[in-house]
């Protein structure tokens, strides 16, 4: 029996006529209006965070930040069920109701809202998690998974679509791809910089070897979690310029705000949108010798070292750090080399054609 593909003739005559038909709500416009209610619910898990990092939560599920985050869920569901609703009052088809890549963001909110009964649950059960236990107890990673099958929506419909270039076309799944990349490093910000001070001279845990050991690997994994989600965006589109500053900059200042405690926190954090800003150009004329990949790979290796660079320098700026320079000196360059190696999984180099 043959399969169909989409590639497939039918299918794709299929796909033509969805996408002319009147009665079908869609389009770059329903990725504009998606990703902002999108924004909205991620909005709610980082106030969420901030709330729990400043002591502003109780014992309860029933809390302000709760009640913002799950508020900012349900624009996103009712969203998707009331195009559901208006298609299927127009007479269009169940497989059709949908528009093209938010069939699993509808997936998504569902998964999260049986996360959140879970959660809830769990909460009246177990009580209300504390610190890194909070980011990795089964309900929180329920919600966490069903979220990014959220707000990847626009990504998944920019990805079907065929002439999508620019910032007018692209903007949706941009901000979308700042989203994922956003739940990615919140639910590891036990890893991020910003969020634990790797290599502080005021934060014991991270000057003793143990520590100096998980203080570089972090930096790794949050090198790996940056470039990860851009290389997966260069493998279908040219970027940009400022796309990058979009998706690390408005990350790195989400992640600055959660643990806006910390009095130099304007200068970690300007020192590493400064960087960004720099990546973004060497990004920018990575792109421009495309097809060779030579670019891009000289990109995977510097601009995590540039960003790491900068967060050492601010912080030996302001609270000063006890490690050597060696040591310092190997944070900055093996989020590079993590990086760099990532590239070769998103462009792996040209088999032989034939066993020499």
């Amino acid at each position: 029996m043959r399969v169909l593909t989409n590639d497939t003739p039918a299918i794709q005559r299929q796909q033509a006529n969805a996408r002319t038909d009147t009665r079908l709500l869609g389009g770059l416009g329903f990725d504009y209006a998606f990703v902002v209610l999108a924004t909205i619910f991620v909005g709610g898990l980082f106030l969420d965070g901030w709330a729990h990092n400043h002591g502003r939560v109780d014992n309860s599920f029933f809390t302000p930040w709760h009640a913002f985050f799950y508020g900012g869920f349900a624009l996103t569901a009712l969203f998707l069920l009331a195009t559901v609703g208006i298609h299927r009052a127009r007479g269009v088809a169940w497989q059709l109701a949908i528009p093209a890549g938010y069939g699993l963001a509808l997936a998504g909110s569902a998964l999260f809202a049986l996360g959140g009964v879970g959660d809830l649950i769990w909460h009246e059960l177990f009580g209300i998690e504390e610190d890194f236990e909070a980011l990795v107890s089964p309900t929180h990673l329920l919600l966490g998974v069903g979220m990014a099958l959220v707000v990847t929506g626009p990504l998944r419909a920019a990805w079907r679509r065929s002439g999508s270039r620019g910032w007018h076309g692209l903007a949706p799944a941009l901000l979308s791809g700042t989203l994922l990349l956003s739940i990615f490093t919140f639910f590891m910000m036990f890893s991020h910089p910003l969020m634990s001070i790797i290599g502080g001279r005021m934060h014991a845990e991270f000057n003793q070897d143990m520590g100096q050991l998980t203080g570089v690997l972090s930096l790794m994994v949050v090198a790996a979690l940056l470039t990860g989600v851009v290389f997966v965006l260069l493998r279908r589109w040219v970027l940009p310029f400022g796309a990058l500053t979009l998706l690390w900059g408005a990350n790195t200042g989400a992640m600055a705000i959660v643990n806006w405690e910390v009095p130099y926190a304007w200068t970690l954090l300007g020192a590493m949108l400064a960087a960004i800003l720099a990546c973004d150009w060497l990004l920018w004329r990575a792109q421009a010798l495309l097809p060779a990949l030579r670019g891009l790979r000289i990109f995977a290796f510097v601009a995590p070292a540039l960003i790491f660079g900068a967060y050492f320098l601010a912080l030996l700026q302001t609270e000063g750090s006890r490690w050597s320079i060696h040591l310092i000196g190997g944070a900055i360059l093996l989020p590079g080399v993590s990086a760099w190696l990532l590239s070769y999984l998103a462009w792996p180099p040209a088999l032989p054609t034939q066993d020499s």
